[in-house]
């Protein structure tokens, strides 16, 4: 088996445009004794799914004599994913799990076909994926049925244009440009291709990129708001959080103290305990880090893991579920839940700013002409429809399964269903705590709070100047979004030690 990247970080690099994956002489080794294994098995009359039996529902009918017939049959019945496409670099991530996994010796891939999918992929060539219709249960049959197609020369690929941006091009006439012909699918290698959780593994590996980051500006933005109101950073001692014992407590109370100055102490204005927006902070979001910790190890073992059927092991024919994506599911389920937290977190912390109540005193809305202007009034209302609509799309799939392939796939995970769901939550996620951001520019315009210069609340005070009179903000709710979600990516990888 290949060696486990240390990190999602390190996986996702490991997919990058510029990276490339090799087979070096154990893979090769592996590759060709397990297709020596299975054409013993064959030879000594073992039934074999999709080799000498059909698929799925159809395993007690005889499979085509032909094995390119098969193959064909498998990819060209599975075509039928909808919807728009999938990030390029998630189709890539995905391809890139399906050919480590194949490469590890036990799917009885032939070395060379491995090697004709690998240089493609090398060079760049990433199929254009549909998004929907698959149950996540026999692999992500029908998004990885549409990647194998492009690799046929059917369908499309993403293709890199000189100024970096991807468009979708026909696969055969990207095929020509490398001087490549069409792969052809024996029925071994197609199941192995297409017998796989790698689509809505790569989807969710992203997603907890993008968590983690919504996450480390959660913390960033409540530093910053407790400083502008002269909240008692006591909530965030270190103490505290030794005393309860819970890691990542201890982690996001470091954060946010850290974006606070040394010097800070309760204003005399403040009451001693916040409400728990502020003062529970590193509670609620420690508790979505400890989340996320919990899930990265899960996410590694299944991108390295073998997960189609069968699998040979030590020349035995194994048949089995390692496709059936419940890791996964249950994975992308909890990572909306986490998701969900951060963002109602935020929402919660914007109401705060707006209230006079809560925010020491300062104009309701955030409006220096309260009645003559309604300030951050229309920006909370749009918030409050984004945590809805985030809770809407994060209600976990796994509970949405229903039976299908006339009974055989009797229990599925939705896996794929509920990391499309969590994606799109990601993108409401990211307006709410831009929407927050926005907030806190207007509260610091109000104290009269100027930040630093070459200090990142510089930038954002520039995209969100002092409101004088109402003007309509969605452009700088965008704006400020663009810049916090730029905040969020450096400090993760601040964290990884890369740029």
């Amino acid at each position: 088996m290949q060696s486990r990247p240390p990190s999602l970080g390190a996986l996702l690099r490991a997919a990058d445009w510029e990276a490339s994956i090799e087979a070096d002489e154990e893979d090769v080794f592996r590759m060709r004794s397990s297709v020596g294994a299975l054409e013993k098995a064959l030879a000594d009359g073992r039934l074999v799914y999709g080799m000498n039996r059909g698929y799925g529902a159809l395993v007690e009918f005889s499979a085509s004599e032909s094995v390119d017939e098969q193959g064909r049959g498998l990819i060209a019945h599975l075509g039928t994913a909808q919807g728009q496409p999938l990030p390029a670099d998630v189709s890539r991530l995905a391809v890139w799990i399906r050919l480590n996994s194949m490469r590890s010796g036990y799917s009885s891939v032939s070395p060379e076909l491995w090697g004709g999918l690998a240089d493609l992929w090398n060079r760049g060539f990433t199929p254009v994926i549909p998004r929907d219709g698959t149950v996540s249960a026999s692999g992500d049959l029908q998004p990885l049925s549409s990647a194998a197609s492009a690799f046929a020369g059917e369908g499309e690929c993403w293709h890199r244009e000189d100024d970096g941006t991807l468009v979708p091009r026909p696969a055969a006439e990207v095929l020509a440009e490398l001087g490549a012909d069409p792969v052809r699918w024996p029925a071994r290698e197609a199941l192995a291709f297409v017998n796989g959780t790698s689509v809505g593994l790569a989807r969710t590996v992203h997603n907890h990129r993008e968590v983690l980051s919504l996450l480390r500006v959660g913390a960033l933005l409540t530093g910053r708001m407790a400083t502008l109101l002269g909240a008692d950073p006591v909530a965030y001692h270190p103490d505290l959080s030794m005393v309860r014992g819970q890691v990542g407590q201890s982690t996001v109370a470091g954060w946010i103290r850290s974006y606070m100055p040394e010097s800070a102490v309760r204003a005399p204005s403040r009451p001693l305990q916040e409400p728990y927006s502020l003062r529970c902070a590193p509670q609620v979001l420690g508790a979505v880090l400890d989340q996320l910790d919990a899930m990265e190890p899960i996410l590694l073992r299944e991108a390295v893991g073998v997960t189609d059927n069968p699998v040979l092991v030590d020349g035995e024919v194994l048949h089995g579920g390692n496709f059936h994506a419940m890791p996964v599911a249950l994975s992308s389920d909890q990572l909306g839940l986490c998701l969900q937290q951060v963002a109602f977190l935020a929402e919660r912390q914007l109401s705060l700013l707006c209230t006079p109540e809560t925010n020491g005193g300062l104009p309701p809305m955030l409006t220096p002409r309260p009645g003559a202007g309604s300030g951050l009034a229309g920006v909370q209302i749009s918030t409050t429809s984004f945590v809805s609509r985030i809770r809407q799309l994060v209600t976990p799939a796994s509970l949405t399964a229903l039976p299908c392939n006339n009974g055989n796939q009797d229990h599925v995970p939705m896996a794929l269903n509920g990391a499309n769901a969590v994606s799109e939550a990601v993108e409401h996620a990211w307006n709410v705590l831009g929407s927050l951001a926005v907030g806190l520019a207007q509260c610091a315009a109000l104290t009269e709070s100027a930040p630093a210069d070459g200090d990142r609340w510089r930038d954002l005070a520039r995209i969100c100047p002092p409101l004088e009179a109402d003007r309509p903000l969605a452009a700088e709710v965008v704006a400020a979004r663009t810049l916090v979600r730029e905040w969020g990516r450096e400090l993760v990888l601040e964290e990884e030690g890369t740029s």
